[in-house]
């Protein structure tokens, strides 16, 4: 079988590039974390499978990390001292093909750390030190300001729920499917939003 062309991105083959993207480019490092890539991103999205939760949490917690493979400035380090935007980056590419409820969670999970720190203080415990040292270059807590425009999202509740995956995939010990077992869900999530906006 030969492989897709990705130069043009459509219904019938978002979902096969994401599982290239998954293959080729996820043992890199995960942030200083003791995970790669890849399993960052299957762990969240198996502990919301293993919890029952709706398939939009589920692949929102798959892909809230892949602008860190799609965004022109690379991956983060732990020498960074600029924020390199992965969160738009992410939702940039997959806005075309899921619905906002997906893309909101990509383009929100770093804002929702944001939110959290500044809402209930205790998250800030939850944080590895490459999340707390990401945390500084992305502004810190939200300002009173910021917390009354994101409570306006009406993802919200869904956001969070992925933001908290975020920090619950970073088991060294944990076995997970790989991307592919997903895949028929991710493939819904399309079709369900293409035909919504045919």
């Amino acid at each position: 079988m030969s492989k897709p062309d990705f130069s043009k991105l459509t219904q019938d083959n978002i979902v096969a590039f994401i599982g290239d993207i998954f293959d080729r480019r996820g043992d890199e490092e995960y942030l200083g974390e003791p995970v790669t890539m890849t399993e960052h991103m299957l762990q969240g999205a198996t502990i919301a499978e293993q919890n029952n939760q709706p398939e939009e949490i589920i692949v929102g917690a798959l892909l809230h990390d892949i602008g860190h493979f799609t965004s022109e400035f690379g991956t983060f380090s732990m020498d960074d001292t600029q924020d390199r935007f992965h969160e738009e980056a992410g939702a940039e590419v997959l806005e075309q093909f899921f619905p906002s409820v997906i893309t909101d969670c990509v383009r929100y999970h770093v804002a929702a750390k944001r939110y959290l720190c500044a809402t209930k203080p205790e998250y800030f415990d939850r944080l590895s030190e490459a999340s707390i040292h990401s945390l500084n270059l992305q502004g810190g807590p939200m300002t009173a300001e910021e917390v009354a425009e994101m409570e306006k999202n009406p993802n919200l509740r869904q956001i969070i729920a992925v933001r908290y995956l975020d920090e619950a995939g970073k088991r060294a010990d944990m076995e997970t499917p790989n991307y592919w077992h997903f895949a028929p869900m991710v493939q819904r999530m399309v079709d369900k939003h293409m035909a919504a906006t045919a």
